[in-house]
């Protein structure tokens, strides 16, 4: 039997799904300046998104309180991003189902496909390996700001 690979949302789709998204949760959101997620999530935030730290034992990130899982966030959540090893993207993915979030983002290199498919049949939007921010800035350009919701 062959084994099913995952497939990513269009352009459009994508093009979509930022425009729609207003809140996202950064797993794995680093405290370092340096790390790529901290530059991700500090773009982000210039774009117009708000951000929600996901990452155990760190009070905040970029002045937002962060916790320690998905399940202890108590606000809405449009899209997961997902800045962690594919080793966790299973356990995420059942968050994701169980708290019925939207949309899940895996950043380049995060890569499960079975996990993808598995969160894609029920029902949530799944890109996977690309960066949101280049996503966001070929879509839109580094000056657009989304529209206050």
């Amino acid at each position: 039997m062959k084994k099913e690979k995952f497939k990513n949302p269009s352009d459009d789709q994508i093009n979509n799904l930022l425009l729609r998204v207003r809140t996202i949760a950064i797993i794995g959101l680093s405290p370092n300046p340096d790390r790529p997620s901290y530059q991700v999530a500090k773009k982000l935030r210039q774009f117009g998104y708000r951000i929600i730290p996901v990452r155990m034992a760190v009070e905040s990130v970029l002045g937002e309180k962060a916790y320690p899982d998905l399940r202890s966030v108590p606000d809405k959540i449009d899209l997961v991003d997902v800045f962690r090893d594919p080793q966790f993207v299973d356990a995420i993915v059942d968050d994701c189902m169980d708290l019925w979030l939207p949309a899940l983002w895996l950043q380049e290199g995060v890569v499960d496909d079975n996990a993808a498919i598995r969160a894609q049949l029920s029902g949530i939007d799944v890109v996977m390996d690309k960066c949101i921010y280049k996503e966001y800035v070929a879509c839109f350009g580094e000056d657009f700001r989304l529209p206050k919701a």
